[in-house]
């Protein structure tokens, strides 16, 4: 029986990991393709915000986006957890059912993250129209942005949300409970954490006009090692200090680098 189970066991999870990988794989060139057609220009400041388009029609672009993003950026990061969870899960009558809502929740967090950045995005640039100086001088906000990312590393509400990503077994001993609806609470828990790692990285990629794909490819290197890595507390400060570095390089001298 345990070799049955075992067996199990081992099959979901290989068969999650392989679809998970494929649809991140997937996403990726995606953002290729988006980025080396032009494709990409769609997500852009410019388009999003001066072309005329309705708000909401650029609201949309965004959310649809952000799905794309999430699978590229944060659910390779998020692995580990998933990998635990479908051990643990994956004999219940119900399995395939809490898994599709743990998945369905994670994605809902995240995008109710972009659609708030998008909304603050959306201010920020009215108000940028409405000062003459800001609007002189765009580079400004960019670096903020980057400040506030570098500063919230150092957080220790961002150190506490990195230990429970790093340590997923102990929060599923402690809440795993079976049932779609618990699997659904679950990704919605594993996302609020993921949320208080990440929120301010993904906020820099507003400031690189959503979908450039060197900055999705750097951020998304930097979460990955960060949560899914046993030693990654120790590039965090590093990080910030980069992050840092790179918001007075954009004040100083606009336009040194791509994307912002």
């Amino acid at each position: 029986m345990i070799t049955i189970e075992n067996r199990q066991a081992s099959h979901a999870i290989t068969l999650t990991i392989v679809v998970l990988g494929a649809c991140i794989v997937s996403a990726w060139s995606l953002s290729a393709w988006a980025e080396l057609s032009g494709a990409a220009v769609q997500l852009h400041h410019h388009t999003l915000y001066e072309s005329g388009r309705p708000l909401w029609l650029s609201a949309l672009f965004v959310l649809g986006a952000w799905q794309v993003m999430t699978m590229a950026m944060m659910v390779p990061s998020s692995l580990g957890f998933i990998r635990m969870y479908v051990a643990t899960a994956n004999n219940a009558p119900d399995f395939p059912r809490a898994l599709t809502l743990f998945l369905v929740a994670y994605f809902a967090v995240w995008s109710a993250f972009a659609l708030t950045a998008f909304g603050g995005d959306v201010l920020v640039h009215r108000t940028v129209d409405s000062l003459p100086w800001l609007g002189a001088h765009p580079q400004t906000i960019a670096a903020l942005t980057l400040w506030l990312a570098a500063a919230y590393q150092l957080t220790p509400l961002k150190e506490a949300c990195l230990k429970a990503c790093r340590n997923p077994g102990m929060y599923l001993t402690r809440h795993y409970q079976r049932g779609a609806l618990n699997g659904m609470r679950l990704g919605f828990d594993h996302a609020l954490f993921c949320l208080g790692c990440c929120w301010a990285l993904m906020l820099v990629m507003f400031a690189a006009g959503v979908a450039h794909l060197a900055w999705m490819g750097a951020l998304a290197i930097v979460m990955l090692i960060e949560k899914a890595v046993p030693s990654g507390n120790r590039i965090v400060v590093p990080v910030g200090a980069t992050l840092g570095l790179l918001g007075a390089l954009t004040l100083i001298a606009p336009g040194s680098i791509p994307g912002l």
